[in-house]
């Protein structure tokens, strides 16, 4: 009988062919469909996440990332819009306040050059020097502000068409001034009309451009003031959702362990909530002097600079009223000058001659805006000064309608307690209101301004912290599991 076969030769390895064979047919479906696809290496290492989350340890890292996210999303979000908020109160401060009140200064420059051309032509062959070199430095003044406003505007706007209008047309105006100038001192009549002509470009192309250049400046101005008092509503949500994460997370591990405080979650909170308590305090300082810089000092300055404009195109029309001698009429038949000093007078004091401001009117409103007694008394100065001009005013217009031409002349623009001292004496007093108003104004907003100092570099400072202690508080509570 022969022996059995050794145990060796029974478990020696299959023949290469049967085992290739044999793999291909486990890789294989028995239906003769396609093999299944591998699985790639995220899921997997998801599925492994899932699964270390599924114990405390697990997600206690979980938490711990999760909150100093929320921390860190905090601090950048507060950082970034407190930066755009300091940004644009700069602006109000050193960019948009000043081209507003350049643009002001513009239209005055322009209103005061045409009107001292008309006293000019007015005084003939005896025009002084003085009257000149004040013509000629209203011209220059404009052209300097309108360089300046070129330079600061801020790509393709309405204030740059406005300033190529305002470039092209004061050299014609100026050229005409000078032709109506050479025409008078040869007593040629030819002068009055020039005159005239370069007064209606003055009123119909210069000045029209000028005030689209001060609104223009002026709602850039109020959209600055607009971004600068917005709240940071976004930062705001942040912060209470990390504070809310923080909160939660503590009063979880209080329930897991009994114990009453994490000094690390303690601590990202307590950061987190100074960050947002000086993130809300700043803001609302901020929004307060920035609003008390518009109320007492833009908005005066405002009213302030359209007084002294108002009064200065008053007196170009007084000036005219002579030059013209009735030439040019009004549809019903008025002096059209004479109408348009009444026109003037009535917007910077109301109607009548005598006794207080009228409170829709120019000095009107700049006494209801005024807060102290040294911004009210050079308005109440101007005031008086302005109805001390009406009463001269009148003189000369009853002296001119009798045919007292000359004595008329005297009074507007003689030596003897003429119309256009009370003019100068109202020019100055708004000039002195103007400046107490722009010191109003820079203290104000300059307190509202520094209000926004440090916040956005404390609030990331202090997010940065939160989040290291955020991650330690979690920590510690992870080392008692190792």
């Amino acid at each position: 009988m022969p022996s059995a076969a050794p145990a060796s030769s029974m478990s020696s390895p299959a023949p290469a062919s049967f085992a290739s064979s044999e793999q291909a047919a486990r890789a294989e479906p028995a239906d003769g469909g396609p093999a299944p696809r591998r699985r790639p290496a995220w899921a997997d290492g998801l599925d492994e996440l899932r699964a270390a989350a599924t114990t405390e340890p697990g997600r206690l890292r979980v938490i711990g990332a999760a909150l100093a996210l929320l921390v860190l999303v905090f601090g950048a979000v507060a950082a970034w819009e407190v930066t755009d908020r300091a940004a644009a109160a700069d602006d109000v401060v050193g960019r948009s306040q000043p081209l507003s009140a350049d643009a002001a200064r513009l239209y005055r420059s322009l209103a005061d050059a045409d009107t001292t051309a008309a006293g000019g032509f007015l005084a003939g062959g005896e025009e002084s020097r003085a009257t000149r070199d004040r013509y000629a430095r209203d011209l220059a003044t404009a052209a300097e502000l309108l360089v300046k406003a070129s330079a600061g505007t801020r790509g393709p706007d309405r204030a740059d068409a406005q300033i190529a209008a305002l470039g092209r047309a004061l050299p014609r105006y100026a050229g005409l001034v000078e032709t109506a100038r050479t025409n008078n001192r040869q007593g040629l009549p030819l002068g009055g009309a020039y005159l005239r002509y370069a007064n209606d470009r003055m009123r119909t192309e210069l000045l029209p451009a000028a005030r689209a250049l001060y609104d223009a400046e002026n709602d850039r101005l109020a959209a600055d003031y607009a971004a600068a008092k917005a709240w940071p509503w976004l930062a705001l949500a942040a912060g209470v959702l990390a504070v809310g994460a923080l909160g939660w997370a503590q009063r979880r591990d209080y329930r897991r362990t009994n114990r009453v405080f994490n000094r690390g979650l303690l601590a990202a909170t307590a950061a987190c909530l100074a960050a947002l308590v000086w993130l809300v305090a700043g803001q609302a300082l901020a929004r307060s002097g920035l609003s008390d810089s518009y109320e007492h000092g833009t908005r005066s300055l405002r009213v302030l600079h359209e007084a002294r404009i108002d009064a200065l195109q008053a007196r170009g029309d007084e000036n005219l009223t002579l030059v013209a001698r009735g030439a040019v009429l009004t549809g019903d038949q008025k002096d059209f000058y004479e109408a348009g000093f009444r026109t003037g007078m009535t917007d910077l004091v109301g109607a009548g001659g005598k006794g207080n401001a009228a409170g829709g009117s120019r000095l009107g409103q700049a006494l209801a805006l005024a807060d102290d007694e040294a911004g009210r008394r050079p308005v109440r100065d101007a005031l008086r000064h302005v109805r001390q001009w009406q009463a001269r005013h009148a003189e000369a217009r009853a002296a001119d309608e009798k045919g007292a031409y000359e004595q008329a002349l005297a009074k507007v623009i003689g030596g003897d307690r003429p119309t256009r001292e009370s003019f100068d004496r109202v020019d100055a007093e708004l000039q002195r209101a103007l400046a107490h108003e722009q010191q109003e104004f820079r203290s104000a907003a300059d307190g509202g301004r520094a209000a926004l100092g440090g916040l956005a570099a404390g609030a990331a400072v202090l997010a940065g912290l939160g989040a290291v202690g955020a991650v330690l508080g979690i920590g510690r509570r992870l080392s008692e599991y190792r």
